[in-house]
């Protein structure tokens, strides 16, 4: 018990903490020059099938709006189908940024078999948090997006990089997978699938116990914290660099544009 005011109180039970997603994804390896040529265009028909499947995840996350509003949880089977949606989705992303050099399957259940995988609990839910969801997700919509926008940057030399020494030098690994896990953590909290706000970007304190992943714990080095910060930087410079064009192309329309309107009064 602890003391208070000159007396005592009771003790407070601490509520359970909040999960966060976790991905799991093999110790990077060698990978097959072949694929790695071409791991863009084989990806097309999971683009397809995860362009459908997004459709039905957007209206299953309204419906689960409302239904959290209510309940202050997910209902099961949207719960079930938005977690199935996000397994995909990031098994594809994980391929896309080339941290793995294995097809991912076809399946909206995870298959066993398969060494990427992630961990949702989806539960309770703070119906404050759901009604302000679109709001609250805004921060981490933005660091998402830069961390995307500046590895596409250099997208084509991580390619290369990768083609000619057919694997991943451990720090691009590192803060690539940061990104990935990141950008999953986003969308669970989007679609309600957990009340853990996106963290841990830069990876996760040390531990003694023994790693499952290489990413769970995910322990980034400064080389990879770098490449991280860089990812932003350069995010933020494609970002700005696009919204500076758009306004000069505007100028230009403007200034560009015929009157064919009559001269009245001339």
């Amino acid at each position: 018990m602890a003391e208070v005011a000159g007396g005592w109180s009771m003790p407070v039970a601490a509520g359970p903490p909040e999960f966060l997603p976790v991905l799991d994804v093999p110790e990077p390896g060698r990978q097959r020059r072949l694929t790695v040529l071409f791991r863009w265009l084989i990806l097309i028909p999971h683009l397809i099938v995860v362009w459908v499947l997004s459709i039905a995840a957007f209206f299953a996350a309204i419906v689960g709006w409302f239904a959290a509003l209510l309940t202050a949880q997910l209902p099961a089977p949207i719960a079930r189908y938005l977690s199935n949606f996000l397994g995909y989705d990031a098994r594809l992303t994980v391929s896309l940024f080339l941290l793995i050099d294995r097809y991912p399957p076809f399946s909206l259940r995870q298959p066993p078999e398969y060494p990427v995988r992630i961990e949702v609990r989806p539960g309770q839910l703070n119906r404050a948090a759901v009604f302000f969801r679109l709001i609250l997700m805004i921060p981490a919509a933005i660091i998402s997006g830069l961390l995307g926008a500046g590895w596409l940057v250099l997208a084509f030399f991580i390619w290369l990089w990768t083609l000619i020494t057919a694997r991943l030098p451990r720090p691009l690994f590192e803060a690539t997978a940061a990104l990935v896990r990141y950008r999953m953590r986003f969308i669970a909290y989007s679609l309600m699938l957990t009340s853990a706000y996106p963290k841990r970007l830069f990876g996760d304190p040390p531990t003694d116990e023994p790693p499952q992943s290489a990413t769970r714990p995910l322990l980034v080095g400064m080389a990879g914290k770098v490449l991280l910060v860089v990812f932003l930087i350069l995010g933020l410079g494609a970002d700005l660099s696009s919204s500076v064009t758009s306004s000069s192309n505007s100028n230009n329309d403007n200034n560009g544009t015929i009157n064919t309107a009559p001269g009245y009064g001339r």
